[in-house]
Protein backbone atom coordinates (compact mmCIF):
# COMPACT_ATOMS: atom_id res chain seq x y z
CA UNK A 1 0.00 0.00 0.00
CA UNK A 2 1.48 3.30 -0.86
CA UNK A 3 1.70 6.27 1.41
CA UNK A 4 -1.23 8.00 1.23
CA UNK A 5 0.64 11.54 2.20
CA UNK A 6 2.05 12.93 -1.43
CA UNK A 7 5.48 12.16 -1.15
CA UNK A 8 7.92 15.31 -0.39
CA UNK A 9 9.03 18.07 -2.47
CA UNK A 10 12.19 16.98 -4.39
CA UNK A 11 14.46 19.83 -2.80
CA UNK A 12 13.92 18.05 0.58
CA UNK A 13 14.43 14.52 -0.65
CA UNK A 14 17.60 15.52 -2.48
CA UNK A 15 18.77 17.50 1.02
CA UNK A 16 18.18 14.68 2.99
CA UNK A 17 19.21 11.60 0.79
CA UNK A 18 23.12 11.85 1.15
CA UNK A 19 23.39 11.94 4.75
CA UNK A 20 20.64 9.44 4.73
CA UNK A 21 22.15 7.06 2.74
CA UNK A 22 25.38 7.46 4.71
CA UNK A 23 23.53 6.27 7.51
CA UNK A 24 21.70 3.05 5.62
CA UNK A 25 18.32 4.90 6.05
CA UNK A 26 17.26 4.77 2.45
CA UNK A 27 13.66 5.07 2.86
CA UNK A 28 13.80 8.17 4.84
CA UNK A 29 14.02 10.71 2.01
CA UNK A 30 10.84 9.58 1.22
CA UNK A 31 9.03 10.12 4.88
CA UNK A 32 11.04 13.07 6.02
CA UNK A 33 8.36 15.78 5.60
CA UNK A 34 6.39 13.34 7.53
CA UNK A 35 8.75 13.25 10.05
CA UNK A 36 9.14 16.92 10.28
CA UNK A 37 5.21 17.48 9.82
CA UNK A 38 4.61 15.39 12.65
CA UNK A 39 7.73 16.55 15.08
CA UNK A 40 6.77 20.15 14.49
CA UNK A 41 2.73 19.20 14.99
CA UNK A 42 3.57 17.74 18.73
CA UNK A 43 5.94 20.74 19.11
CA UNK A 44 2.83 23.26 18.57
CA UNK A 45 0.65 21.82 20.72
CA UNK A 46 2.85 21.74 23.48
CA UNK A 47 4.11 25.27 23.10
CA UNK A 48 0.79 26.60 22.28
CA UNK A 49 -2.42 24.69 22.00
CA UNK A 50 -2.04 22.80 25.05
CA UNK A 51 -1.29 26.47 26.93
CA UNK A 52 -4.12 28.50 25.42
CA UNK A 53 -6.91 25.74 25.76
CA UNK A 54 -6.10 24.50 29.08
CA UNK A 55 -6.23 28.19 30.02
CA UNK A 56 -9.52 28.82 27.86
CA UNK A 57 -11.34 25.87 29.29
CA UNK A 58 -9.81 24.75 32.45
CA UNK A 59 -8.59 27.99 33.79
CA UNK A 60 -9.71 27.31 37.60
CA UNK A 61 -6.91 24.23 37.40
CA UNK A 62 -4.38 24.65 34.67
CA UNK A 63 -3.65 28.49 35.93
CA UNK A 64 -3.16 27.55 39.34
CA UNK A 65 -0.82 24.79 38.46
CA UNK A 66 2.74 25.32 39.27
CA UNK A 67 5.49 25.96 36.90
CA UNK A 68 6.82 22.39 36.69
CA UNK A 69 3.01 20.26 36.62
CA UNK A 70 2.18 22.87 34.13
CA UNK A 71 4.48 21.36 31.52
CA UNK A 72 3.73 17.92 32.46
CA UNK A 73 0.22 19.03 31.56
CA UNK A 74 1.02 19.86 28.37
CA UNK A 75 3.31 16.99 27.46
CA UNK A 76 0.72 14.61 28.32
CA UNK A 77 -1.80 16.61 26.07
CA UNK A 78 0.79 15.34 23.55
CA UNK A 79 0.79 11.90 24.86
CA UNK A 80 -2.95 11.84 24.74
CA UNK A 81 -3.11 13.07 21.36
CA UNK A 82 -0.09 11.05 19.69
CA UNK A 83 -0.89 7.77 21.15
CA UNK A 84 -4.46 8.15 19.78
CA UNK A 85 -3.72 9.10 16.21
CA UNK A 86 -0.45 6.46 15.90
CA UNK A 87 -3.21 3.39 17.10
CA UNK A 88 -5.86 4.61 14.78
CA UNK A 89 -3.31 4.53 11.77
CA UNK A 90 -1.79 1.99 12.84
CA UNK A 91 -5.55 -0.27 12.90
CA UNK A 92 -6.40 1.17 9.43
CA UNK A 93 -2.60 0.26 7.96
CA UNK A 94 -3.22 -3.49 9.61
CA UNK A 95 -6.67 -3.58 7.73
CA UNK A 96 -6.20 -1.78 4.70
CA UNK A 97 -2.61 -2.70 3.45
CA UNK A 98 -2.72 -5.65 0.62
CA UNK A 99 0.89 -5.88 0.41
CA UNK A 100 1.76 -5.85 4.34
CA UNK A 101 -1.41 -8.58 4.78
CA UNK A 102 0.79 -10.73 1.92
CA UNK A 103 3.52 -10.77 3.83
CA UNK A 104 1.65 -12.32 6.55
CA UNK A 105 0.06 -14.91 3.75
CA UNK A 106 3.50 -15.80 2.74
CA UNK A 107 4.51 -18.19 5.97
CA UNK A 108 7.03 -18.30 8.20
CA UNK A 109 9.70 -19.96 5.74
CA UNK A 110 9.12 -17.76 3.14
CA UNK A 111 7.90 -14.83 4.32
CA UNK A 112 10.40 -13.88 6.97
CA UNK A 113 13.01 -12.37 4.33
CA UNK A 114 10.10 -9.99 3.17
CA UNK A 115 8.86 -9.21 7.00
CA UNK A 116 12.74 -8.34 7.67
CA UNK A 117 13.23 -6.13 4.52
CA UNK A 118 9.98 -5.75 3.05
CA UNK A 119 8.72 -1.91 2.29
CA UNK A 120 5.04 -0.32 2.21
CA UNK A 121 4.76 3.62 1.87
CA UNK A 122 1.65 3.06 4.51
CA UNK A 123 3.89 1.20 7.30
CA UNK A 124 6.66 4.39 6.30
CA UNK A 125 3.92 6.62 7.44
CA UNK A 126 3.63 4.64 11.00
CA UNK A 127 7.05 4.94 11.37
CA UNK A 128 7.41 8.61 10.68
CA UNK A 129 4.76 9.52 13.03
CA UNK A 130 6.04 7.22 15.92
CA UNK A 131 9.56 8.75 14.76
CA UNK A 132 8.44 12.99 14.69
CA UNK A 133 6.84 12.26 18.26
CA UNK A 134 10.02 10.49 19.56
CA UNK A 135 12.16 13.81 18.18
CA UNK A 136 9.61 15.44 19.98
CA UNK A 137 10.16 13.69 23.16
CA UNK A 138 13.44 13.24 23.43
CA UNK A 139 14.43 16.82 23.08
CA UNK A 140 11.83 18.14 26.09
CA UNK A 141 12.69 15.29 28.30
CA UNK A 142 16.26 16.82 27.76
CA UNK A 143 15.36 20.28 28.14
CA UNK A 144 13.11 19.68 30.91
CA UNK A 145 15.27 16.22 32.40
CA UNK A 146 14.94 18.20 36.13
CA UNK A 147 11.19 17.32 35.75
CA UNK A 148 11.09 14.51 33.57
CA UNK A 149 14.37 12.67 34.96
CA UNK A 150 17.50 11.12 33.31
CA UNK A 151 15.65 7.70 32.58
CA UNK A 152 12.89 9.40 30.52
CA UNK A 153 15.66 10.59 28.17
CA UNK A 154 17.27 7.31 27.66
CA UNK A 155 13.83 6.16 27.02
CA UNK A 156 13.56 8.87 24.15
CA UNK A 157 17.24 7.49 23.12
CA UNK A 158 16.19 3.94 22.46
CA UNK A 159 12.82 4.25 21.25
CA UNK A 160 14.30 6.68 18.68
CA UNK A 161 16.96 4.58 17.49
CA UNK A 162 14.75 1.85 17.01
CA UNK A 163 12.19 3.49 15.12
CA UNK A 164 14.99 4.90 13.10
CA UNK A 165 16.48 1.82 12.19
CA UNK A 166 13.14 1.29 10.75
CA UNK A 167 13.74 3.35 7.66
CA UNK A 168 16.83 0.98 6.60
CA UNK A 169 14.48 -0.39 5.96
CA UNK A 170 14.34 -3.18 8.87
CA UNK A 171 11.24 -4.57 10.25
CA UNK A 172 8.82 -1.98 8.62
CA UNK A 173 6.31 -4.82 8.01
CA UNK A 174 6.20 -4.54 12.44
CA UNK A 175 6.07 -1.09 12.34
CA UNK A 176 2.14 -0.45 12.95
CA UNK A 177 2.39 -3.76 15.38
CA UNK A 178 4.11 -2.45 17.98
CA UNK A 179 2.73 0.48 18.10
CA UNK A 180 0.05 -1.20 19.55
CA UNK A 181 1.53 -1.20 22.79
CA UNK A 182 0.02 2.73 23.10
CA UNK A 183 -3.24 1.50 23.43
CA UNK A 184 -3.26 1.73 27.00
CA UNK A 185 -2.00 5.09 26.65
CA UNK A 186 -4.69 7.12 26.30
CA UNK A 187 -6.52 6.10 29.77
CA UNK A 188 -3.05 6.50 31.32
CA UNK A 189 -3.35 10.12 30.63
CA UNK A 190 -6.94 10.67 31.31
CA UNK A 191 -6.07 9.12 34.68
CA UNK A 192 -3.15 11.66 35.37
CA UNK A 193 -5.88 14.64 34.59
CA UNK A 194 -8.67 13.40 36.28
CA UNK A 195 -6.02 13.34 39.25
CA UNK A 196 -5.12 17.28 38.12
CA UNK A 197 -8.61 18.03 38.26
CA UNK A 198 -10.00 16.97 41.33
CA UNK A 199 -11.65 13.72 40.12
CA UNK A 200 -9.85 11.79 42.31
CA UNK A 201 -11.77 8.38 43.20
CA UNK A 202 -14.39 9.42 40.67
CA UNK A 203 -16.82 7.00 39.05
CA UNK A 204 -15.39 8.76 35.94
CA UNK A 205 -11.44 7.06 37.18
CA UNK A 206 -12.93 4.11 38.52
CA UNK A 207 -14.04 3.01 34.61
CA UNK A 208 -11.43 4.85 33.16
CA UNK A 209 -9.23 2.41 35.24
CA UNK A 210 -10.65 -0.44 34.37
CA UNK A 211 -10.19 0.47 30.68
CA UNK A 212 -6.63 0.94 31.52
CA UNK A 213 -6.16 -2.23 33.46
CA UNK A 214 -7.25 -4.26 30.41
CA UNK A 215 -5.48 -2.25 27.50
CA UNK A 216 -2.28 -2.87 29.09
CA UNK A 217 -2.78 -6.68 29.86
CA UNK A 218 -4.03 -6.85 26.08
CA UNK A 219 -2.10 -4.91 24.35
CA UNK A 220 1.31 -5.04 26.37
CA UNK A 221 1.68 -8.28 27.49
CA UNK A 222 -0.83 -10.49 25.61
CA UNK A 223 -0.50 -9.33 22.09
CA UNK A 224 2.62 -7.39 22.72
CA UNK A 225 4.75 -10.66 24.02
CA UNK A 226 2.99 -12.95 21.22
CA UNK A 227 3.94 -10.66 18.46
CA UNK A 228 7.70 -10.29 20.08
CA UNK A 229 7.84 -14.50 20.12
CA UNK A 230 7.11 -13.94 15.82
CA UNK A 231 9.58 -11.18 15.25
CA UNK A 232 12.43 -12.95 17.29
CA UNK A 233 11.50 -16.09 15.17
CA UNK A 234 11.77 -14.32 11.38
CA UNK A 235 15.30 -12.99 13.02
CA UNK A 236 16.42 -15.79 13.70
CA UNK A 237 15.60 -17.45 10.49
CA UNK A 238 17.19 -14.62 8.69
CA UNK A 239 20.09 -15.19 10.89
CA UNK A 240 20.75 -19.03 10.60
CA UNK A 241 19.86 -18.48 6.80
CA UNK A 242 22.79 -16.53 6.02
CA UNK A 243 19.34 -13.81 5.06
CA UNK A 244 20.70 -10.88 2.82
CA UNK A 245 18.35 -7.58 1.69
CA UNK A 246 18.51 -8.95 -2.26
CA UNK A 247 16.67 -11.91 -1.06
CA UNK A 248 13.25 -10.86 -0.84
CA UNK A 249 13.48 -10.47 -4.58
CA UNK A 250 13.91 -14.34 -4.50
CA UNK A 251 10.70 -15.21 -3.16
CA UNK A 252 8.15 -17.10 -5.16
CA UNK A 253 5.44 -14.90 -4.24
CA UNK A 254 7.13 -11.72 -5.32
CA UNK A 255 7.02 -13.04 -9.28
CA UNK A 256 3.37 -12.17 -11.09
CA UNK A 257 2.87 -15.52 -12.50
CA UNK A 258 0.61 -15.13 -15.17
CA UNK A 259 2.88 -12.24 -16.32
CA UNK A 260 6.42 -13.84 -15.05
CA UNK A 261 7.42 -10.17 -14.45
CA UNK A 262 7.28 -8.33 -11.12
CA UNK A 263 4.13 -6.84 -10.27
CA UNK A 264 3.86 -3.56 -8.86
CA UNK A 265 2.88 -4.22 -5.68
CA UNK A 266 5.49 -6.87 -5.50
CA UNK A 267 8.21 -3.92 -6.56
CA UNK A 268 6.92 -1.67 -3.62
CA UNK A 269 7.94 -4.05 -1.38
CA UNK A 270 11.80 -4.58 -2.71
CA UNK A 271 11.81 -1.29 -3.64
CA UNK A 272 15.05 -0.66 -1.26
CA UNK A 273 16.00 -4.14 -0.87
CA UNK A 274 19.11 -3.64 -3.92
CA UNK A 275 20.47 -0.54 -1.74
CA UNK A 276 21.26 -1.76 0.93
CA UNK A 277 24.72 -2.40 1.10
CA UNK A 278 25.00 -6.07 2.87
CA UNK A 279 25.78 -9.32 1.71
CA UNK A 280 24.12 -10.86 4.95
CA UNK A 281 21.82 -9.94 7.98
CA UNK A 282 24.70 -7.76 10.19
CA UNK A 283 24.05 -9.70 13.89
CA UNK A 284 24.31 -6.18 15.74
CA UNK A 285 20.93 -5.10 14.57
CA UNK A 286 18.77 -8.18 15.51
CA UNK A 287 20.76 -8.15 18.78
CA UNK A 288 20.01 -4.64 19.29
CA UNK A 289 16.01 -5.00 18.46
CA UNK A 290 16.46 -8.24 21.05
CA UNK A 291 18.05 -6.68 23.77
CA UNK A 292 15.39 -3.51 23.54
CA UNK A 293 12.08 -5.68 23.30
CA UNK A 294 13.26 -7.58 26.02
CA UNK A 295 14.12 -4.58 28.63
CA UNK A 296 10.69 -2.98 27.04
CA UNK A 297 8.25 -6.49 27.69
CA UNK A 298 10.27 -6.84 31.51
CA UNK A 299 9.27 -3.55 32.23
CA UNK A 300 5.40 -4.22 31.12
CA UNK A 301 6.01 -7.69 33.24
CA UNK A 302 7.03 -5.87 36.25
CA UNK A 303 4.62 -2.76 35.90
CA UNK A 304 1.47 -5.13 35.78
CA UNK A 305 2.97 -7.33 38.77
CA UNK A 306 2.68 -4.04 40.85
CA UNK A 307 -0.79 -3.50 39.28
CA UNK A 308 -2.00 -7.18 40.53
CA UNK A 309 0.03 -6.48 43.84
CA UNK A 310 -2.08 -3.15 44.79
CA UNK A 311 -5.14 -5.45 43.92
CA UNK A 312 -4.42 -8.10 45.74
CA UNK A 313 -3.45 -6.12 48.86
CA UNK A 314 -7.14 -5.05 48.79
CA UNK A 315 -8.26 -8.54 49.16
CA UNK A 316 -5.74 -9.31 52.40
CA UNK A 317 -7.46 -9.70 55.28
CA UNK A 318 -6.66 -7.77 58.17
CA UNK A 319 -7.63 -9.19 61.91
CA UNK A 320 -9.79 -6.87 62.22
CA UNK A 321 -12.21 -7.31 59.29
CA UNK A 322 -12.38 -10.90 59.50
CA UNK A 323 -15.83 -10.86 61.23
CA UNK A 324 -17.30 -9.35 58.92
CA UNK A 325 -20.29 -10.93 56.82
CA UNK A 326 -20.33 -11.87 53.40
CA UNK A 327 -22.64 -8.90 52.23
CA UNK A 328 -19.76 -6.95 53.76
CA UNK A 329 -17.08 -8.46 51.69
CA UNK A 330 -18.15 -8.48 48.80
CA UNK A 331 -18.91 -5.11 48.94
CA UNK A 332 -15.19 -4.42 49.75
CA UNK A 333 -14.20 -6.24 47.14
CA UNK A 334 -16.09 -4.01 44.69
CA UNK A 335 -14.53 -1.06 45.95
CA UNK A 336 -13.07 1.17 43.47
CA UNK A 337 -10.29 1.99 44.94
CA UNK A 338 -9.23 -1.36 44.22
CA UNK A 339 -8.86 -0.79 40.21
CA UNK A 340 -7.68 3.08 41.31
CA UNK A 341 -5.04 1.80 43.08
CA UNK A 342 -3.54 -0.50 40.59
CA UNK A 343 -4.16 2.47 38.00
CA UNK A 344 -2.08 4.86 40.28
CA UNK A 345 0.31 2.27 41.02
CA UNK A 346 0.86 1.69 37.03
CA UNK A 347 1.32 5.52 36.84
CA UNK A 348 3.59 6.07 39.33
CA UNK A 349 6.04 2.60 38.16
CA UNK A 350 5.85 3.77 34.17
CA UNK A 351 7.26 7.43 34.77
CA UNK A 352 3.98 9.30 33.74
CA UNK A 353 3.95 10.44 37.21
CA UNK A 354 6.56 13.14 38.29
CA UNK A 355 7.29 13.07 42.19
CA UNK A 356 8.09 16.89 41.51
CA UNK A 357 4.60 17.69 41.19
CA UNK A 358 3.91 16.62 45.19
CA UNK A 359 6.93 18.55 46.20
CA UNK A 360 6.40 21.77 44.25
CA UNK A 361 3.00 21.62 45.15
CA UNK A 362 3.74 21.45 49.03
CA UNK A 363 6.41 24.11 48.82
CA UNK A 364 3.67 26.11 47.14
CA UNK A 365 1.31 25.81 49.73
CA UNK A 366 3.58 26.01 52.36
CA UNK A 367 4.50 29.11 50.77
CA UNK A 368 1.14 30.15 51.26
CA UNK A 369 0.52 29.59 54.44
CA UNK A 370 3.86 31.26 55.71
CA UNK A 371 2.55 34.63 54.01
CA UNK A 372 -1.09 34.43 55.39
CA UNK A 373 1.03 34.05 58.76
CA UNK A 374 2.87 36.99 58.81
CA UNK A 375 0.65 39.73 57.49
Amino acid sequence: MLDPIPPPPQWLREWVRPWAERANLHSLPDHIHEVLFFYLFYQFIHSWASPYLSRKYFPQYYSRLPRRTKINWDMHVVSFVQSTAIVSVALWVMAADKERKAMIKDGWEEGHSRRMYGYTGACGLVQAMATGYFVYDLIVSTVYVRITGIGMVFHGISALTVYGFGFRPFLNFYSPTFILYELSSPFLNIHWFLDKVNMTGSKLQWYNGMLLLGAFFGARLVWGLWQSVVVYRDMWMAVRNNLSSESILLSPTIIDEKEGSISLSAAQVAQFANQINESRLPLWLPAAYVASNLVLNSLNVYWFGLMIKAVRKRFVEKPEVAKKTTEEKVAAVLEPDVVLDAAETLEKQQGYYEAGDGAELLNHKTETETEGVSS
